[in-house]
């Protein structure tokens, strides 16, 4: 039962944050495929004989890893803090939806009873009086 409740949290997340988990699986593997295309670039600067670029190149290698493992992690940090805001915006907007209108809920005739005349009850023009 408890493996089943687990799966369905871990399918559940994963469809709600497909986007940016696709997005973070692409930053993983371009980060592991950069070590392969290193090594075929050193190749063919040693076969070129122009060792002189090699500084560049790890340098560039070891910038993609580092870059694309940190974006990687603060992208899952911020998962779930971006979902909290989102849910409040939303709750916001529904407020603001269900609340009635006042301008268009009075007529003419209602608002000019309401604003410009002082209606009084019984209680109101005793207090008055006495």
């Amino acid at each position: 039962m408890f493996k089943q409740v687990k799966s369905a949290f871990f399918w559940y997340y994963l469809y709600k944050f497909r986007k940016r988990a696709i997005f973070i699986f692409f930053l993983l593997l371009v980060a592991l495929f950069s070590g392969f295309i290193y090594g075929d670039i050193v190749e063919y600067l040693k076969l070129t004989e122009k060792i002189e670029y090699l500084k560049y190149i790890l340098f560039a290698k070891w910038f993609i890893i580092i870059f694309n493992f940190l974006l990687s992690i603060y992208l899952i940090l911020t998962l779930f803090k971006n979902n909290i805001k989102d849910d409040k915006q939303d709750i916001k907007q529904n407020l603001k939806k269900d609340k009635p209108e006042e301008k268009s809920s009075f007529t003419a005739r209602e608002k000019e009873l309401l604003y410009k005349k002082k209606l009084t009850n019984k209680a109101d023009s005793l207090i008055k009086k006495g």
